[in-house]
């Protein structure tokens, strides 16, 4: 049984998003060509890998199976390639991530890289703000970079788009009127998830005070833990120890954000293409490196919290 690498990549970006239209982006491929990968793939297997419909994807148990055996199959592939071309990537790379997605498993996808490209001398950032890093690409200090923007905004090359949520540590008080505004705990302008929050509930006409301007994801973490206010985190970077707010505390949507890979267009090619393949064919890169699991639906945190009954 053989499988091509080019459809065994592409059934890992689907997996890794879960939508044949972000993996065609990823990719950099039509949707129809992502779709005949994922086709010959399973005629390869004999076993349907996703169930698909006109709303939603997802994997089959087969499906689950076959990402980490997807893995192992690409990681071989460029292994046997290096070896029997003797040329190997080669070069310098400047990675740079923000700290919270720093927080997840790219130190391990990263490590996995360094194992695979010996050659690849990797230095990197970790940088507070995803503004920072983005001028850190545009400068030329920086190679490549895993960031936060705004979604849609269609920079970059999309590795996943995530739901922004409000969370608070579990007992924080929820009453807020005219004369107690929404403590809010943001990240210091410019902002995307700063940005959002504080346009979203000016929309909705509730009353809000920063109750604490962060300069790194350690100061959002130990002000929420603290029970200072409601701080706003992407979903699949909440820590198990605080709470999503459910919708009945009354609080706005707050839409959604791309976790995005950013290229400085004079970088060396090789190497950048080498790193993000990596990053986009590993299944669920920003999962939290402790929580082995996905996390369950939002509970109500408790009798403390009630809903915002404040409006302009």
């Amino acid at each position: 049984m053989v499988f091509a690498p080019e459809q065994v990549r592409t059934f890992l970006a689907v997996a890794q998003s879960l939508s044949f239209t972000q993996a065609a982006t990823a990719l950099g491929l039509r949707q129809p060509t992502v779709s005949h990968h994922i086709r010959k793939l399973e005629q390869a297997v004999g076993r349907p890998l996703l169930v698909r419909d006109t709303r939603s994807v997802r994997l089959t148990v087969d499906g689950e199976a076959m990402v980490g055996f997807a893995r192992s199959i690409l990681a071989a592939h460029a292994q046997a390639a290096d070896y029997f071309t003797g040329a190997g990537v080669r070069g310098r790379l400047r990675f740079g991530v923000t700290d919270d997605l720093a927080l997840t498993r790219v130190p391990r996808i990263l490590r996995d890289f360094r194992h695979l490209n010996p050659g690849i001398s990797l230095d990197l950032t970790v940088s507070q703000l995803s503004a920072q890093l983005q001028r850190r690409v545009e400068s030329g200090h920086v190679d490549v970079a895993f960031l936060k923007t705004t979604a849609g905004e269609g920079r970059g090359r999309l590795v996943r788009r995530d739901r922004l949520v409000w969370a608070a540590v579990e007992g924080t008080g929820a009453q807020w009127d005219d004369q107690r505004p929404v403590p809010l705990i943001v990240y210091q302008a410019p902002s995307p998830s700063r940005a959002l929050a504080v346009q979203a509930l000016e929309d909705a006409g509730i009353k809000h005070r920063v109750a604490c301007t962060a300069r790194g994801h350690n100061a959002v973490l130990a002000a929420t833990r603290a029970g200072l206010g409601v701080a706003i985190f992407a979903r699949s970077l909440l820590p198990r120890d605080l709470t999503e707010l459910p919708r009945s505390i009354g609080l706005p949507e707050l839409g959604e954000l791309d976790l995005v890979l950013l290229t400085n267009p004079r970088a060396p090619t090789e190497p950048v293409e080498a790193l993000t393949t990596t990053i986009l064919t590993h299944a669920n890169p920003t999962r939290p490196i402790h929580d082995p699991r996905h996390r369950a639906a939002a509970q109500p945190m408790g009798t403390s919290v009630m809903r915002a009954a404040s409006r302009r």
